[in-house]
């Protein structure tokens, strides 16, 4: 079993794992923006959040300690966060597909080129870009009464207020500019030039009907 990446091209893809592995957790991952309300700790994502309120039987208004999405598209509290939500669902899509292609490339021979390899570069930069997108999006969801039951009403469009990001959103964001930046680069040096042998042959055979005479030809 062969490769068809170069040392630079394992390098690369072994970050594109990382840098996939890492935004997509902190897609799901409910830590994007940290606060407090009723004395309990509450974080938000841009689809899921943990601590919420609820009333009771007797009509009391208590915090339920637990995680979970919203219940529908249209209960993500603004629109900001729609938009967060689909653009970067996208960007994570896109970097676990060339991420898994790249794993593959290092146990497949002639799977990944120098051309393959830089167009899924350029996959990779638009991920990132997708995702930095939805990361520049997301502070301007802070201004919806939602968030301001946590974060108090100082909090507006990129003004946190109490709340403070959370862990999450950083790793997205350092995943996103490591993917644009770092994993885009390597890739022009990923994949493996064509044996010049293996070409010829492949241009004469698709050119000639006689491409087995000439393939014996150059065997001599």
């Amino acid at each position: 079993m062969g490769s068809s990446l170069t040392l630079v091209g394992a390098l690369w893809a072994f970050l594109s794992f990382l840098t996939a592995v890492a935004s997509s957790a902190s897609y799901f991952v409910p830590c994007w923006l940290v606060g407090s309300q009723m004395g309990k700790p509450v974080s938000f994502g841009t689809f899921r959040r943990c601590t919420y309120p609820a009333r009771t039987e007797e009509r009391h208004l208590v915090m339920v300690e637990e995680c979970g999405r919203y219940a529908s598209f249209g209960a993500i509290p603004s629109l900001s966060w729609q938009i967060c939500t689909v653009v970067t669902g996208i960007g994570c899509a896109l970097l676990l597909l060339v991420a898994l292609v790249a794993i593959l490339g290092c146990c497949v021979e002639e799977l990944i080129s120098r051309m393959m390899g830089r167009f899924m570069g350029a996959a990779q930069f638009v991920g990132g870009l997708l995702i930095s997108s939805g990361c520049a999006l997301y502070p301007l969801g802070w201004n919806s009464p939602e968030i301001q039951q946590t974060c108090g009403n100082a909090s507006n469009q990129f003004q946190l207020g109490t709340c403070r990001l959370g862990w999450a959103y950083y790793c997205m964001g350092g995943g996103a500019a490591a993917a644009m930046l770092i994993c885009t680069w390597l890739s022009c040096f990923a994949g493996k030039h064509p044996k010049p042998i293996m070409l010829v042959k492949s241009i004469m055979q698709s050119a000639n009907p006689y491409g087995v005479e000439l393939e014996c030809c150059l065997k001599q």
